[in-house]
């Protein structure tokens, strides 16, 4: 009788599922959402926190980063019930400007534990209170508030999983980071903080996308980029100091959350020497000494080359290199099958081009890593400026093959002989872009090669390079010395002026890889750099080929040759000469500080009472627009001139910490958050609201006006 009352019980509680009601913030939808549909008395389960933000909306992670505020939940529960601490997800990087922020765009769960008490009654139903406080930003931050409710039935045994979120809560408590017994050390090098890893997960794994979100905001500079090196059991990180390093001190302990491939370890590093395996902490160790080799044992000169030759192979089939290849696959087409010895040819001088470049890339690798410098493979599209010439490149190479100018042709009366030599360069020059390209998508089989090749005597560390140049350059090679495969090739004719301009768009897609890779480097003022840029060539492109047309039909256009190569040169210069992400105000703008007051009612009617014209900033720590428009606009010399200038007096309405004074300011002017920049005359009148967005020349000819109310 007893099992058949508690059964019923059981299925009375089950019946009236989990219930919560979602609350909609403005900017979010917040919810609690549980993992199983009821909770036994002494379980624990885990109930999540939803956010779903609008498009556009972001919330922040334990560690905004630059700025922004963490999720913060206040737990209201029945007596002897437990909640524990937020299981964290990894975040993503949000640049803004200068600045980088971590945090969570479209939905997130938040798990915490939950424990009810061993007397908790079966059959009744407990609900579970909490107050989440959040920051939501896009241009503008907003903090919200959600008073959130969760029924849990009391079940006399474990629950099923919650039919809609139980997976869900399952995958993000399985993806969240955890110890996984890594070794770690940091040692300050020079301006920079080097942070080695190793352990078990890291062997083998790639380092794609590998970075370290620490847990203090104060120990790395988040906006600068961090540099990557495998070793054969771990991988280096080479990162920016932040204020903790500032004055020669130094953190006792830098803990934090390492990403890479798809999964994320939490670990605490402490000063001291790097773990063997690692790489990058110093110059390659003593023959015989501790650690010599960083892994040697585990691989040897044969080996590493094996290794090499067979990542060399498999490069061929990565998605950066392919449009590179595809030039080549219409370049030997156009031959057919009946020139087997200028085939070969043709692919004896990619192979070259391959070759040497792979050897002058590992030359200066090997000689950089000797004089101390902490670089990894790929090291060239660590460089913005390279980037943004390569993706330049890509765009150029594609506007050819669409047939907007022409390289290598016969249009401007060249010799044959002359054009053959220009073929054999394009090849070498092909194989060498290829190399360039290719590097940062490094196969399987080569990061263990390649680790160990950077810790030995410059002879075994080129050999290792010279079978990878090998292994990638002999596919292409030894189509052209295959004669049977030649022979199958179709015969030059009308196709293959569509087949050109279609391979214009593996192109176009590796030019805007590029971009999109220096955006992450360099953030959202290169994107506009870079686009301008790729419009002048663009033009420059048609000018030269409207020049080629002309030069064909017999007329001389010096001039719109000309034009098209100042047009070139400008558009490489635009991108070559700025310090991509090394300023932390806008390139090329000196920074400076006009001297602000707190704001309050009271000052800003004194102030206006004397006839001064009056800026108000109302800002916060934790608003990543407002600390990108301080730091490329308010704090630069220009505008701190103007402040001076033209006698403005500056107040500052700092809401990091809420404050009612300003915040009924913002619903006074239609906003719901910070920031918001008024310029008060000094004729009494309504202030002028400037956008969320500054520039210099906006704020200047404000104050400007401003003045003039006199």
């Amino acid at each position: 009788m007893m099992r058949w009352l508690a059964a019923l019980l059981a299925f009375l509680a089950l019946a009236g599922a989990a219930y919560a009601q979602p609350v909609n913030t403005g900017h979010l939808t917040a919810e609690l959402v549980p993992q199983a549909q009821g909770i036994a008395p002494g379980q624990t389960i885990y109930v999540a926190l939803r956010q779903q933000m609008l498009p556009g909306w972001h919330t922040y992670w334990r560690n905004p980063g630059d700025s922004g505020q963490p999720t913060e939940i206040k737990w209201a529960l029945p007596d002897g019930w437990r909640a524990g601490d937020i299981v964290w997800p990894t975040p993503v990087r949000i640049p803004v400007g200068p600045l980088v922020n971590y945090g969570y765009e479209g939905q997130v769960l938040l798990p915490v534990a939950i424990t009810a008490p061993a007397d908790a009654r079966v059959g009744q139903t407990a609900t579970l209170s909490a107050d989440a406080a959040f920051l939501v930003c896009r241009e503008e931050c907003v903090p919200e508030d959600a008073k959130l409710n969760l029924s849990l039935p009391i079940t006399s045994g474990p629950a099923p999983a919650d039919p809609r979120w139980g997976a869900l809560i399952g995958k993000t408590l399985a993806e969240a980071p955890k110890p996984a017994g890594l070794t770690a050390a940091f040692e300050k090098r020079g301006p920079d903080v080097v942070l080695a890893v190793a352990g078990a997960p890291l062997k083998g794994a790639a380092d794609v996308g590998a970075y370290f979100y620490p847990f203090d905001s104060t120990v790395i500079d988040h906006g600068k980029p961090q540099v990557a090196e495998r070793g054969p059991d771990g991988l280096t990180l080479t990162v920016t100091p932040g204020y903790a390093f500032q004055g020669g001190a130094a953190p006792k302990a830098i803990a934090g959350v390492l990403a890479l491939d798809g999964k994320a370890y939490e670990l605490t590093a402490a000063p001291g020497p790097p773990p063997a395996g690692t790489s990058g902490l110093g110059p390659p160790a003593a023959k015989g000494s501790p650690g010599a080799g960083a892994g040697g044992p585990s691989l040897g000169l044969i080996s590493a080359a094996a290794f090499a030759f067979v990542g060399g192979l498999i490069l061929n089939l990565m998605p950066c290199v392919f449009p590179v290849l595809a030039m080549k696959a219409a370049s030997l087409a156009a031959h057919g099958g009946g020139e087997e010895r200028r085939a070969r040819t043709h692919g004896l001088a990619f192979g070259a081009g391959v070759l040497a470049t792979f050897l002058i890339l590992a030359a200066v690798l090997i000689g950089l890593k000797a004089a101390g410098a902490a670089i990894g493979w790929g090291f060239q599209l660590q460089s913005p400026p390279v980037v943004a010439v390569l993706a330049l490149l890509m765009l150029a190479v594609a506007l050819d093959l669409s047939g907007v100018f022409e390289v290598g042709t016969s249009l401007q009366g060249v010799g044959s002989g002359l054009a053959a030599r220009q073929g054999l360069a394009g090849d070498v020059f092909t194989g060498a872009l290829a190399v360039v390209v290719a590097a940062p998508c490094t196969a399987p089989f080569m990061g263990a090669a390649i680790g160990w090749a950077l810790t030995q005597p410059p002879a075994a560390a080129l050999a290792v390079f010279v079978a990878l140049a090998i292994g990638f350059a002999l596919p292409f090679v030894a189509v052209t010395f295959w004669p049977g495969l030649l022979a199958r090739l179709p015969r030059p004719g009308p196709w293959m002026d569509v087949f050109r301009k279609v391979l214009a768009f593996p192109m176009y897609g590796a030019a805007a890889w590029l971009v999109w890779v220096l955006t992450l480097q360099a953030g959202a003022p290169a994107l506009a750099r870079i686009l301008a840029a790729a419009i002048v060539l663009a033009l420059a492109a048609w000018l030269a080929g409207l020049a080629q047309k002309r030069a064909a039909a017999g007329a001389r256009p010096l001039a719109t040759g000309f034009a098209a190569g100042l047009l070139a040169a400008a558009a490489l210069v635009a991108v070559v000469w700025p310090a991509y992400g090394q300023a932390q105000a806008a390139p090329g703008v000196e920074t400076a500080h006009a001297t602000a007051e707190p704001y309050s009612p009271e000052r800003l009617a004194a102030l206006r009472a004397q006839g001064k014209p009056v800026f108000v900033d109302y800002t916060a720590a934790w608003c990543v627009s407002c600390q990108v428009n301080d730091r490329v606009v308010l704090s630069t010399r220009p505008v701190v001139d103007a402040i001076h200038k033209y006698d403005v007096a500056y107040l500052t309405a700092d809401w990091t910490r809420r404050d009612p004074a300003i915040a009924a300011d913002l619903a006074r002017f239609g906003r719901a958050g910070v920031p918001l920049y008024l310029v008060y005359g000094a004729d009494g009148g309504k202030p002028a609201i400037l956008p969320a967005i500054l520039t210099q020349g906006m704020v200047i000819k404000a104050l400007q006006a401003a003045s003039k109310a006199r």
